[in-house]
């Protein structure tokens, strides 16, 4: 493991919410304002917060509900297209200082950055380096950035979380011997990067609750808790992390999927979830084309109303053979959907997964399909593909989309679930 490598992991500060004030011309870091679609109600969750929002005890990703009516604040909607187009040019401003296959983009707001072989270039320390970056993002774009520098990405990773976010120079900086002295009797666990609440409630149960805790424990007890997960615990107890951004950027799945889910904004009847769950397949379908890809296994899990207390409903079905159908999978689907789902109580959400997808280098047919049905549908597909693109997704739609409880529509106007701004 070669600890001489340094590293950047920089954060966009409340992302969302410092573009929307940058916009409107207002401090990000006073201004009392919050990322939340007020079409969705007040039970919807807040994209992101101000500084200043967070200072005055509001938490991030809350519900609009629970933040107090005496704070002021504006209610910003969603505009998904510009936060992208900033993200971009923050992007650009990397590639300024490194080169592309020494940067992974871990989020829409966050980086990582391998600056090892730049230093003697610039003549500059890690820390120095992140310090100039930080300035140019905040000088170009007005966005405030924070800046974790480490011997590994792990390390990074940390010293922005949990020490550059509040530090004023927003720059933290740790190695392993500064990460066992600092932080190795934090508490909370769940402060650290990859521990959840069941991580850490399981930790509790043996009295396991710091970072060194973990260190002094027995391997084989962690082994027997968590499986093979327990080397990466193990690994980050002491500082350590094997990935490099190399070997990100080298790694290939064994195997490959497209999916879709979708959080209904209201209980819908067994009826109009099967034409959303449809409209889900198809677009889906779409995607297979697009990229040449074939399926030949698919998934289904449909979660109901939370007042009803039931479980919710999966299972997965395979294809006779691999295909990019609309028909045909769909048909299969909507098979499975009413064979497992209960028609009597209302759903919230619907998970669609198509497994095991690859390239389309030769397309097969079973003996109960027509070849030429399939091609025919395929060249549709593909002109349909071509409509959207050229004229935008809702230029060509499907007479269920037109039906009362259909969300292809107004999806399509969407990036992420949510509204484009365009």
């Amino acid at each position: 493991m070669d600890t001489n490598r340094q590293y950047l992991a920089i954060d966009l500060k409340s992302f969302y919410a410092s573009v929307e004030c940058v916009e409107r011309g207002l401090d990000p870091m006073k201004a009392h304002l919050v990322v939340a679609d007020p079409e969705r109600g007040n039970g919807t969750i807040c994209l992101a917060v101000t500084p200043a929002m967070k200072k005055s005890g509001i938490k991030n990703r809350c519900r609009v509900y629970e933040i107090p009516g005496s704070i002021p604040y504006i209610k910003a909607v969603p505009r998904m297209q510009m936060y992208i187009d900033y993200s971009a040019a923050i992007y650009q401003i990397y590639l300024k200082y490194i080169a592309g296959e020494d940067i992974h983009v871990y989020s829409i707001d966050e980086a990582f950055l391998d600056v090892t072989d730049y230093l003697k270039l610039y003549k500059m320390s890690a820390r120095e380096l992140g310090m100039c970056i930080v300035r140019e993002i905040h000088e170009r774009t007005g966005i405030t950035a924070t800046c974790g520098v480490g011997t590994n990405l792990y390390l990074a990773k940390v010293a922005m979380d949990m020490i550059a976010k509040h530090a004023d120079d927003n720059i933290g900086e740790l190695d392993e011997a500064s990460y066992k002295a600092l932080l190795w009797e934090h508490r909370p666990l769940t402060d650290f990067w990859r521990i959840g609440s069941a991580t850490a409630k399981k930790l509790s149960l043996y009295g396991i609750f710091t970072m060194r805790d973990i260190a002094d424990t027995d391997p084989k007890l962690l082994y027997r808790i968590f499986g093979k997960d327990a080397r990466l615990l193990i690994d980050h107890a002491l500082g350590l992390e094997t990935a490099t951004i190399s070997s990100i950027k080298n790694y290939k799945p064994k195997a490959n999927s497209l999916s879709s889910s979708q959080v209904l904004l209201r209980d819908y009847h067994f009826e109009e979830a099967g034409i959303v769950l449809k409209e889900m397949a198809d677009s889906l379908c779409l995607e297979l084309i697009k990229k040449k890809l074939l399926t030949d296994k698919l998934s289904l899990s449909v979660h109901y109303s939370r007042t009803y207390g039931v479980p919710h409903a999966s299972a997965g079905i395979s294809l006779r053979t691999a295909s990019s159908s609309a028909s045909l999978i769909c048909a299969e689907l909507y098979s499975l959907y009413c064979k497992i789902v209960n028609s009597h109580i209302p759903i919230r959400k619907i998970d669609l997964c198509f497994h095991r997808v690859w390239k389309e280098d030769f397309r097969q047919y079973d003996l109960f399909t027509s070849p030429e049905a399939l091609e025919k549908e395929y060249r549709l597909q593909q002109a349909i593909i071509e409509i959207k693109s050229k004229y935008g997704s809702n230029a060509v739609l499907k007479g269920t989309s037109l039906e009362a409880g259909a969300t292809a529509r107004e999806r399509n106007l969407q990036i992420g679930g949510h509204k484009s701004g365009l």
